[in-house]
């Protein structure tokens, strides 16, 4: 079984460290590896790709994990399978608090469970929840960075259009009225991975967290008439993930030394 590979992802055991950071989109794994000492490649598989280096001479690696919750359980699964116990997903969502601006980072403390995926594993009423651990090294990282951060609840669906497109959907005058409710409670952002991330940490006892650039805000651009505003440059997520894994290892190390 040590030398299984696993299926999707195509890695084994001593392939991947503890600490792995998680974006969605394939094309940015690269990118978040040049980050890491003596970075390698080691497998591209379907929509997963992952690099794995160094961060103060522990063993971190990058792996995609696709849209949406289906193929990011499968990732967290199959990694937790070779040795990770620590996940930050690196992403990007859209706003629904209309006083966030795109640039802004959102750091999630929990998600809205819209996906399907979660629901197989635990009942709905289970909350998807980030680890308190991973949070606070990225808010703390956030603000030695001087990243404007935010703390919040982020929404997460399964259909991409079913947001962008409602009035086309039969279903539309739910997902208007859902969407009104979490604006009314304060959600901050909306996207596809967290909650089935968070949820999937949970059964398998690892830590997970999530911070995500904040890459267009609808909301804002209609509440103060701002035209369309929109950013997708995920270096300063990336940064603060970096040095939040850091963080993270040398606390392990002291509390574990």
């Amino acid at each position: 079984m040590s030398n299984e590979v696993m299926h999707h992802i195509a890695c084994k055991k001593g392939d991947i460290g503890k600490y792995v950071i998680v974006p969605g989109d394939p094309g940015r794994v690269e990118k978040i590896a040049k980050y890491l000492d003596n970075a390698k490649h080691i497998a591209t598989k379907r929509e997963y790709v992952t690099y794995t280096g160094y961060l103060d001479g522990v063993k971190v690696s990058v792996t995609s994990t696709g849209i949406g919750g289906p193929s990011a359980s499968i990732a967290m699964e199959e990694l937790v399978m070779c040795g990770a116990d620590t996940f930050i997903r690196v992403g990007t969502c859209g706003g629904i608090d209309p006083e966030l601006i795109p640039g802004n980072l959102i750091i999630a403390t929990g998600a809205i469970r819209k996906d399907g995926t979660g629901r197989e594993y635990v009942p709905i009423e289970f909350p998807a929840v980030a680890n308190y651990d991973v949070v606070h090294a990225l808010k703390t990282a956030a603000d030695k960075l001087n990243k404007t951060s935010y703390l919040g609840i982020v929404e997460c669906k399964d259909s991409y259009y079913g947001q962008h497109s409602p009035d086309r959907m039969p279903v539309g005058y739910d997902l208007k009225n859902k969407w009104n409710a979490w604006k009314m409670a304060g959600a901050l952002g909306s996207e596809m991975e967290s909650s089935t991330l968070f949820v999937v940490a949970s059964t398998l006892r690892v830590r997970c967290g999530s911070i995500l650039l904040l890459a267009r805000n609808r909301e804002r651009e209609e509440k103060y008439n701002t035209g369309k505003i929109s950013t997708f440059d995920t270096t300063p997520a990336i940064e603060v993930a970096i040095q939040a894994i850091r963080d993270l290892i040398a606390s392990d190390i002291s509390n574990n030394g």
